[in-house]
């Protein structure tokens, strides 16, 4: 009785290691996990600050620049400012020199609710590669956050630099 167990317990070990992928080594499907959305989110929460950055990835354009796409929302009850944004170092245009981000009013980029733009002129990176995106905000301080170049194709073929 004992040995069948024993032989039982070892089956499922074996079973449940081969179900999970886990026994696949550097080929397991659990190491081939991409990211399912395009945009990355963030959060920042401190000097008294609790802000959360959603969907946020940049758009190639044409002439080299990249158009940020997402939206910032602060949910302390005191008001924030964006003060800046990098990408890849170079700053960003802002379609304000400072946007003030009240509590829970989002500060949308892109589309057809927006109310703010950012445009990093000069970026020329690649689609499909990865950039550093830096936030400056008065009270909360920097994020930094690794966002993804879309193609203007598809459901980004509408977003371009104000103006444009």
């Amino acid at each position: 009785m004992r040995v069948r167990a024993v032989t039982a317990v070892a089956l499922l070990i074996i079973l449940g290691l081969s179900l999970s992928a886990c026994g696949a080594g550097k080929d397991a499907a659990t190491r081939q996990i991409t990211q399912v959305t395009d945009g990355v989110d963030g959060s920042i929460s401190s000097y008294g600050s609790d802000l959360k950055v959603n969907s946020v990835l940049l758009v190639a354009q044409p002439d080299g620049s990249a158009v940020l796409v997402g939206s910032i929302v602060n949910r302390s009850s005191k008001e924030d400012a964006l003060l800046g944004i990098t990408a890849g170092g170079i700053s960003a245009t802002l379609s304000q020199k400072v946007l003030t981000l009240p509590p829970d009013l989002p500060l949308r980029f892109s589309g057809d609710s927006s109310n703010a733009s950012a445009v990093i002129p000069g970026l020329n990176a690649a689609v499909g590669t990865r950039v550093k995106l830096q936030m400056f905000f008065g009270n909360a301080g920097a994020l930094a956050l690794d966002v993804i170049v879309r193609e203007r194709a598809g459901d980004f073929a509408g977003v371009s630099a104000p103006g444009n």
